[in-house]
């Protein structure tokens, strides 16, 4: 395997348990709009991973601190996203 291109051992667990946890799920709403909000979960969480590959990787103090931003404003992204998922799943 190239340097720089496996996934810690951490990632791939974390990854298989957010798979399961997406089939186990029941499918509450496949509206667009539920749709759209599960694709760009996926996209930042894809960022996030690359970020922090990136991070590891990473030597110059200007680049981890830019990458440090970057990863906290994904991330604070995902719990939104998150947090606004589990607000319209409760029932009125």
């Amino acid at each position: 395997m190239a340097r720089g291109w496996g996934k810690s051992a951490e990632e791939v667990e974390q990854e298989a348990e957010e798979r399961a946890r997406s089939r186990a799920a029941p499918r509450l709403d496949d509206s667009t709009e539920a749709r759209g909000r599960r694709e760009r979960l996926e996209t930042l969480r894809l960022s996030r991973a690359r970020t922090l590959e990136q991070l590891e990787r990473s030597t110059t103090r200007a680049h981890r601190e830019m990458l440090q931003r970057t990863l906290r404003a994904v991330e604070s992204e995902i719990e939104t996203l998150n947090r606004d998922d589990d607000s319209s799943a409760r029932p009125a």
